[in-house]
């Protein structure tokens, strides 16, 4: 399938924040990963931080297709995020814009932190060899404040430490699922 990209206005503005990358690589063949990553029933398994469950999500993948999920925790606590699609290049690359949302969808601010970024451009590429997959994700603060970049620069640390808890709930799920599955 070839490449399909959103056609969206790009802003000229520089961001001073510098971009986080995170990559790792899993033993199992790119399509695998692809599909642990672009399927809703798939990627409920594992994605979010350790302990995290998401209860509820939607997803339609294409460029303007929106993933909207829910986040709970083991007390309860509920959080809600939101990925709208720029493009989709199977098995390849995923071009998207994270944030925060409501449970109806609408932009929020970070739970947590007030100064985090409001959105985030996130590429994710796969590529592989054999039953090998190197997955890469690279985020960046979308027409971020000053204070927003500061934030961003700030916190790669905390960000390393949280995918690396997601990328090993990833692997788990793959040494789990059949090839066929």
């Amino acid at each position: 399938m070839e490449s399909v990209a959103l056609g969206m206005a790009t802003t000229s503005k520089q961001t001073a924040a510098r971009p986080f990358v995170i990559s790792q690589v899993f033993t199992a063949p790119r399509q695998r990963v692809w599909q642990a990553w672009t399927e809703a029933e798939r990627l409920m398994q594992w994605f979010g931080p350790k302990g995290v469950t998401i209860p509820v999500a939607q997803m339609e993948l294409r460029p303007g297709g929106v993933f909207h999920f829910c986040m709970r925790s083991p007390d309860g606590k509920e959080m809600w995020g939101k990925f709208v699609y720029r493009e989709i290049a199977p098995p390849e690359k995923i071009v998207l814009v994270n944030s925060f949302s409501d449970e109806h969808g609408g932009l929020t601010r970070h739970p947590f932190i007030a100064t985090w970024p409001l959105e985030m451009l996130s590429t994710t590429t796969f590529s592989g060899e054999g039953g090998y997959t190197k997955l890469t994700i690279e985020w960046s603060p979308l027409i971020p404040t000053d204070e927003e970049s500061k934030t961003f620069d700030s916190s790669h640390d905390l960000m390393r430490q949280g995918w690396s808890g997601t990328f090993e709930q990833l692997a788990s799920y793959l040494a789990k699922v059949s090839p066929r599955s």
